[in-house]
């Protein structure tokens, strides 16, 4: 075994009982969550007086950390056939979702060290810096179920997500044409309208936008009512992907001939 292949071993494929890939596994899984509590910690303005140098230092140890994962996995990336080939192996390599995620864990801390930012991004920029988090999906065997069935589920999903959009626009419209004359601030466009749409159709119910007129009310219920169960839908779609995905699991764990559990031999 080559050192790129044995590397490539380490950082992306932990086998079952290799202690240094699961040593490393559970130390950038340490940093990680580590990583993104400073950066939530950072935003209380008493611990960030405190500790602001600590958590500046801890923020460069860690984006020294990731930036040579991601480097040492585009460079050993070639030892999976996927990516064989030296250049444009590393390229699809980079594009794919977790290495893209490994870019952007680090991207917010480069663009602020070479780049000068406006205050209204520098915001938006050091958030970015949540998405770290998603780096524990590359570790956990439940994230990626959780983004399989999403994928696999996406038309049903799309078909949900149209129709939901569609009875947002008719709803917000029907209530705009009702309430406008009545409450002309408050419902003063069908775009403003909209945000009393979600609130209803999710039946969150804010308060602080609502009908007060008596077909207003009465349209408002029965839209709560349609909210109830269409927006039971995706979670009825998610459910089902995850039974079969369990079941799916279960199968290719047992034996074909004997029915029994080989996920725990070699």
């Amino acid at each position: 075994m080559t050192a790129k292949t044995h590397l490539y071993a380490i950082l992306e494929k932990a086998e079952e009982g290799d202690l240094l890939s699961r040593t490393v596994d559970l130390f950038i899984i340490t940093l990680i969550v580590l990583n993104v509590t400073m950066v939530i910690l950072e935003t209380v303005e008493g611990i960030n007086e405190t500790y602001g140098k600590f958590i500046e230092l801890f923020e460069v140890i860690c984006v020294l950390i990731f930036t040579v994962e991601y480097l040492l996995r585009i460079w050993c990336c070639t030892a999976d056939k996927k990516f064989a080939r030296p250049l444009m192996g590393r390229l699809a390599f980079m594009l794919t979702p977790l290495a893209l995620i490994d870019l952007i864990a680090i991207f917010p801390y480069y663009v602020f060290l070479l780049v000068t930012i406006p205050p209204d991004y520098t915001l938006p920029l050091r958030l970015l810096r949540l998405f770290r988090l998603l780096k524990v999906g590359r570790y956990s065997h439940s994230m990626q179920m959780f983004g399989r069935v999403i994928w696999q589920k996406r038309h049903e999903l799309y078909i949900v997500a149209f129709a939901l959009t569609l009875l947002l626009v008719i709803v917000s419209s029907l209530m705009y044409f009702v309430e406008h004359h009545a409450q002309p601030e408050a419902f003063s466009s069908i775009p403003t309208t909209m945000w009393w749409g979600i609130v209803t159709l999710t039946t969150v119910g804010y308060g602080d936008v609502f009908p007060i007129t008596s077909l207003g009310k009465f349209l408002g219920a029965i839209i709560a009512v349609l909210g109830v169960g269409m927006f039971a839908l995706p979670a009825g779609i998610l459910s089902s992907g995850f039974v079969e995905a369990m079941q799916e699991s279960h199968r290719e764990n047992k034996c074909p001939h004997c029915g029994k559990d080989i996920s725990t031999h070699g």
